[in-house]
């Protein structure tokens, strides 16, 4: 049994399940899952958890994600890409590439977006692309998205390239879409390739088949998830009781999330409030130590600091 993250450069024609299943073949490791599904066409970074590392999922599933994307002016397509069926054919306008770039400064910052209905996003029990193959639309909310990143990186008409940064939750194909219909014109999705997913880099992701060439090689430590938490340096009987579930008082450490550390090895993510700090996600239980050390630990105070 493996425990640890993969940063799987995920192929196009793989849905992101196929990518788990395969990773959990080559580890034989049932306790797999995966941070920010791609779609099927889609290609990039994908990390894949394991063991007891998946309890560490959802702090890299809500980072930010970075990625290169290709659109064509002048169709939409139902699926808002290649793979989907002409839905609208517009004419395209004759746009510079100075009113290309005044049309992406509307889109930064915190917008709007309504979710596609060909994605997982779940609506009674059931997945959006479910419905739509089956020919029914379901009303959807717009959502807040946030849009850090957007630039030009090429414009080829109809063809335009963009380099984009965005939150959780962003839809690449209904931001071509949106950019589109604000200039007056329709669009699909063409390329994506994802670039990043929080602390998860292209350059450094592994193709399915170098990780079965060498499964070992290619695991992270599970703490990778958490790198960008403050680290809190606790001592040897801290350690043991916060590991142990005992909510513990605390000096001189600002409020906020951390991941708890002894002796640089790392036991999980713990939550400081109100002068206490508690146990979110435990990896690994702290040893107890010596008795006799006690008294001396119970006088230190916690030291926190960014990694």
């Amino acid at each position: 049994m493996s425990d640890g993250i993969l940063n799987v450069l995920k192929p196009p024609g793989l849905t992101s399940h196929d990518v788990v299943s395969r990773i959990r073949r080559i580890y034989r490791q049932k306790k797999a899952g995966h941070a920010g599904t791609l779609d099927p066409d889609a290609a990039g970074v994908l990390p894949v958890f394991l063991g007891t590392a998946t309890r560490l999922l959802e702090y890299a599933a809500t980072g930010s994600k970075e990625y290169r994307a290709e659109g064509c002016f002048g169709i939409r397509t139902d699926t808002g890409d290649d793979s989907g069926r002409v839905a609208e054919e517009r004419p395209v306008p004759p746009l510079t590439e100075a009113e290309l770039e005044a049309c992406l400064a509307r889109f930064r910052g915190t917008i709007l977006q309504t979710p596609p209905m060909y994605s997982a996003l779940k609506v009674n029990g059931k997945k959006l692309y479910q419905y739509a193959r089956q020919g029914i639309e379901i009303e959807r909310e717009p959502r807040p998205v946030v849009i850090h990143k957007l630039e030009l990186l090429d414009w080829d008409p109809p063809y335009f390239r963009l380099a984009i940064g965005c939150s959780k939750g962003t839809y690449i194909r209904t931001l071509l879409e949106d950019i589109a219909a604000a200039l007056g014109t329709a669009a699909h999705m063409t390329f994506l390739l994802r670039t990043r997913v929080d602390g998860f880099l292209l350059t450094e992701a592994r193709t399915l088949e170098e990780v079965e060439a060498d499964p070992q090689a290619a695991l992270l430590p599970p703490e990778r998830a958490v790198q960008e938490l403050p680290q809190l340096a606790a001592t040897s009987w801290q350690a043991y009781r916060i590991t142990s579930g005992v909510a513990t008082t605390v000096r001189k450490l600002a409020d906020g999330t951390y991941a708890l550390c002894l002796d640089g090895v790392f036991l999980g993510v713990v939550r400081c409030g109100a002068e206490k700090v508690r146990p979110l996600k435990i990896l690994h239980q702290a040893p107890r130590p010596p008795e006799e050390t006690r008294e001396e630990d119970e006088h230190e105070d916690y030291q926190g600091f960014n990694q």
